[in-house]
Parts: structure tokens; C-alpha cells; sequence
């Protein structure tokens, strides 16, 4: 399994494989285990969800720009179908980055949900090119609206509904480590901020008399839906890459290390990396040389049970070695039993 070395136990001279290796998928405890499908179901059922409230959500913006024929509404319309089209992708790629590992995906299928997260950035731009398309061709012929506060009410009641709806996605994608469901409820956001500025600025073309605002605002609203999606494709990419957790988590992970290592002689080589839902923590536990194979097993499982405490959703493995090897990489000092 992992190199041979010598060390003496007991008066016996004998060759350890020091690799001690565990993923949570295999010896999470049953609690832990409820709990995380649990957050797998909620994941789902918002993603399900999503599919409904992205389609009336879009349909009252396409009623708002047909009884008033604005551009600027139009644009915020457009937007909306890069949402069905993203909720769609949403719930049929969570539901396959959450089925167990296999023989072909033997670490899960996790980091399919980062692709779903890359394609709905894709697709902002794509709306956003749409949109400065449509206003461009507005610009030399600016119309003032029908119907302005019809039109202008239904939009509003839409931002409203986007508003709600996209804290839940987000604060429950960061809750649950879902890049899927956080990236959807991101873009969603970004949809009601544009539904804002929409708002705003065909109140000033109304109150000013000047119709040029509108697709002046529409071209506007582009540009702020285009740094979103590069916000989107950006830490997706990160995902896809096996981006490191934060320094707040890591530093999490350090402390659970740290108070919990106790019977070994120090901790080395601590790798991090992401890969949706699930944290792969990897270092190397270095031990006494006459410590026996079940003496340093009982520290790698307390030290497991403490880092799946302190970062739920870790699959971490550890490597044994005897002291005298050289550290290298990141280190934590472990902290003495008094």
C-alpha cells in the first residue's frame, strides 16, 4: 500500500506500511450520514423548485415589456430565460454530482456541479450580448413606454420574488457546499439588481421625458450582467482546478489537527481541495518509531472524527510516518497532552 519502513516495537524488528487512508463516504458516523442527506434532499427540492419560480418569474417580465414595449424590460426578460434554462441544468446535474462513487468516478461525481455552475456563466454572457444587441438597435430610434406603470408594477413584483428567492439558493448552496445551487442563486441576485436599475432608470426617463434612457439603461444592465457571469465562470473554474479552502476553514481544519494529534510527534505536508460538496483533506502524521500500528490507527481516527467536526463533508487521508523524516509542505504544531 504505501512505502515499507523499519522500525522496532515490542524488541521485534518488522516493516509498517504507514499509509492510513479514509474517506467519509466509508466510515462517516451514522449521524453524520443522516445529516448529509438530509442537505442532499434540500439540495434537490430547491433545484426542483427552482424550474417553477424561474418560469412565472420570466413570464411576468415578458408581460411587463409587452404592455409597455420597453427595451430596457426586454433586456431584464432576456435574462430570465438564461434562468429556466440554468435551473433546468441545476436540478438534472445536482442529481448526478450527488449519486455515490463508482468504479469509473471512485472520488464521486462532485465537481459536476462546478460545470453546471461554468455553463450558466456561459449562458449570462450570452443573454448579455443578446441585450446590447437589442439596445443598439434602440439607440437611434428611443420610444417612450405604453402602459408605464403597469408594466413598471409587474417588473417590481418580479424583483420581489427574485429577491427572496435568490437568499434562499445562496445561503442554502453555502450552507450545503453546493457550487450548483450557490452560482444559481448569484446569477438570480444579479438578475434583481439589473430588475433595480431597470426600475430607476425608466422612473427617469419617464419623469425627464427623455425615451434615450432606456436603451441607454439597457446597454448598462449588460455590462453588470456580464461581470457577473465572469464572476460565475471565475470560481467555478477555481472548483475545477482543486482550489484550496478558505483560509478560515483551513485554519479550522488546522485547529482540529492540533488539539486532537495528541500521542504523535507532528503533522506535515496538510493539502486541501474542493470538489463540490465534499473537502479532500490529505497530510502526513508522523509518530514515535516504536509506536505500534494500532496505537497510531487510534490517532487517525480521532483525528478523522475531529476534522469531519470541524469541516462536515471532509473524505481525508492521512499518511503514517516514523519520526526522523523530514518535514515539508504545510505544518501544525501539535499540541501536548499537559
Amino acid at each position: 500500500m504505501g512505502r515499507l519502513r523499519d522500525f522496532r516495537a515490542g524488541g521485534f524488528a518488522f516493516e509498517w506500511s504507514g499509509l492510513c487512508n479514509s474517506f467519509a463516504s466509508a466510515s462517516m458516523s451514522a449521524q453524520g450520514m443522516k445529516m448529509d442527506e438530509k442537505g442532499n434532499l434540500t439540495v434537490r427540492r430547491l433545484a426542483l423548485w427552482g424550474i417553477p419560480m424561474s418560469l412565472g418569474v420570466m413570464g411576468l417580465k415578458m408581460v411587463a415589456w409587452r404592455v409597455t414595449g420597453s427595451v430596457a424590460l426586454l433586456s431584464d426578460g432576456l435574462e430570465s430565460t438564461v434562468n429556466v434554462v440554468a435551473a433546468f441544468i441545476a436540478f438534472f446535474v445536482i442529481r448526478y454530482a450527488q449519486k455515490p462513487a463508482d468504479h469509473d468516478h471512485p472520488f464521486g461525481h462532485h465537481k459536476a456541479e462546478y460545470l453546471s455552475a461554468v455553463t450558466e456563466g456561459v449562458l449570462i454572457v450570452v443573454a448579455a450580448l443578446l441585450i446590447v444587441n437589442e439596445a443598439i438597435g434602440h439607440l437611434s430610434d428611443p420610444r417612450m413606454l405604453d402602459a408605464p406603470a403597469l408594466g413598471l408594477a409587474i417588473n417590481f413584483v418580479a424583483g420581489v420574488i427574485n429577491a427572496v428567492w435568490a437568499q434562499i439558493l445562496i445561503r442554502s448552496g453555502r450552507k450545503y457546499r453546493s457550487a450548483a445551487l450557490t452560482a444559481d442563486g448569484q446569477h438570480i441576485m444579479s438578475d434583481v439588481v439589473t430588475s433595480v436599475g431597470v426600475l430607476v432608470g425608466l422612473l427617469l426617463a419617464l419623469a425627464t421625458g427623455y425615451a434615450i434612457f432606456d436603451p441607454v439603461l439597457a446597454i448598462l444592465v449588460a455590462v453588470n450582467i456580464l461581470y457577473q457571469g465572469w464572476k460565475v465562470i471565475s470560481h467555478s473554474i477555481g472548483g475545477l482546478m482543486d482550489q484550496a479552502v478558505t483560509l478560515e476553514e483551513e485554519e479550522a481544519i488546522k485547529q482540529a489537527i492540533a488539539t486532537h494529534a495528541a500521542g504523535s510527534i507532528g503533522v506535515h505536508d496538510l493539502k486541501t481541495r474542493r470538489a463540490g460538496t465534499v473537502t479532500f483533506v490529505d497530510f502526513h502524521l508522523v509518530v514515535p518509531a516504536a509506536m505500534s500500528v494500532r496505537q497510531a490507527h487510534d490517532i487517525c481516527d480521532r483525528l478523522e472524527d475531529a476534522i469531519r467536526t470541524a469541516h462536515r463533508g471532509s473524505s481525508i487521508a492521512i499518511h503514517v510516518e516514523p519520526e526522523g523524516e523530514k518535514a515539508h509542505g504545510i505544518r501544525v504544531k501539535v499540541i501536548k497532552e499537559a
